[in-house]
């Protein structure tokens, strides 16, 4: 067991995981216990709940489709998962189509106020289960080892709220699909390998892609554009961490990418961070439908 420990930047954290001669996994998971003041297998315990509510929000999500209060969310997930059913997978691989079909899942999910896991916000909940898990599926990833793996993406999350913050209210939606798709990327290189140096490279490149996106939900509801947009950060991931596997590295290192994040929120207009007022939010057709939600 280490000693209670406080890191603010990734830099921190791989000086101390290489002090301690353990695994990033490893460290976060006795970081996690010393701080709570737990065991580590009472840690492990709380993590897998977490992964089973994960899990439950895709196949819960794929039973029918789920349509939300305001009509926005409607059934998106069910409609490719008959799609793929009827056609089989029509551009790329049966996987491919799985990624979509799971994050939706799990995003639609949220959108109907079913209980989902923040990873790290509600909004962007779907890209880390849908990118890890369908991957661990394909691959027969033991739940050990996706335990592990949230044990990862828990830390970089927590890097980046230390630097910058989680939230789009406060730096767009790059902060919460990007942070999102940063974690679920080194959570993907962290089952195949235990080079820090590449899950921190694949944390990198995810952020790096999504730099400056805005958060323009219509009326202000978390589902146009940002269930789509959880599809998009976990693909983002999975070529992000597919490029780390291979053994290319960043040039910037990840503190340094959400240090950038941060100030480009900084200087984001307040109308473009969750606010409704920019945006898709403020186009003719989001108006009418923000319009038709309240009188109806």
């Amino acid at each position: 067991m280490i000693k209670k420990v406080k890191f603010k930047t990734f830099k921190d954290l791989k000086a101390q995981v290489l002090r301690s001669g353990l695994t990033l996994p490893e460290f976060l998971k006795n970081y996690e216990a010393v701080n709570q003041g737990i065991t580590v297998e009472e840690a492990e315990k709380r993590m897998k709940l977490r992964l089973n509510v994960m899990k439950k929000n895709i196949e819960n999500g794929l039973k029918h489709p789920n349509v939300s209060r305001t009509g926005l969310t409607n059934g998106g997930a069910y409609k490719v998962k008959e799609f793929f059913e009827n056609k089989g997978a029509l551009l790329l691989s049966s996987e491919f189509t799985e990624v979509i079909m799971n994050t939706l899942a799990v995003s639609e999910t949220n959108a109907c106020m079913g209980r989902i896991v923040a990873a790290p916000t509600a909004g962007a909940c779907g890209v880390l289960p849908g990118a890890l898990l369908t991957i661990a599926k394909h691959k027969n990833i033991s739940v050990e080892r996706l335990v592990d793996a949230l044990f990862v993406s828990g830390g970089i999350g927590e890097v980046i709220g230390k630097i910058a913050s989680l939230s789009g209210a406060k730096h767009g939606c790059q902060a919460e699909i990007g942070s999102a798709t940063s974690m679920a990327a080194g959570a993907i290189v962290s089952i195949f390998s235990d080079d820090i140096d590449a899950i921190e490279s694949a944390a990198a490149f995810a952020m790096k892609n999504l730099l400056g996106l805005v958060c323009d939900p219509i009326g202000g509801y978390v589902e146009i554009p940002c269930i789509k947009r959880n599809v998009s950060g976990a693909f983002n991931a999975i070529s992000s961490a597919e490029m780390a596997l291979a053994g290319i590295r960043t040039v910037i290192p990840f503190d340094e990418v959400v240090l950038a994040m941060k100030r480009i929120g900084e200087k984001m207009s307040p109308t473009l961070k969750e606010t409704a007022e920019g945006g898709l939010a403020t186009t003719p057709t989001a108006k009418e439908l923000v319009k038709r939600i309240k009188s109806g």
